[in-house]
């Protein structure tokens, strides 16, 4: 079953995020099998506490362990410290079956 990993950051300081830890993490997000959905800034909150004006990426993966396996991996651990101080960040991961409109279901 797909699984799609959910990011919302509000990130201090772009040109670090932009040209350290971003083109680091997609390289191996690729290489974990995932794909991006979505990577986009401006973020506006209509309910709860995330803070306005963030970025959000969304990532589908196979499944909910090819996920894991990126998030855990000791290179994306490496990868995940030139964020710091960078920008604070919110991950979700979730299981997604497909939806089906069927009525007949």
């Amino acid at each position: 079953m797909p699984a799609y990993m959910i990011i919302h950051a509000k990130i201090h300081d772009r040109d670090k995020f932009v040209s350290g830890y971003a083109p680091a993490a997609a390289k191996l997000v690729e290489q974990h099998g995932g794909q991006y959905v979505l990577r986009a800034m401006g973020a506006e909150i209509l309910e709860g506490t995330l803070p306005e004006n963030g970025s959000v990426v969304i990532s589908e993966w196979p499944d909910k362990a090819s996920a894991q396996g990126f998030f855990n991996s000791p290179e994306y651990l490496e990868v995940k410290q030139l964020r710091n101080g960078v920008a604070d960040v919110q991950v979700m991961l979730v299981e997604a079956p497909a939806i089906n409109s069927s009525a007949d279901d």
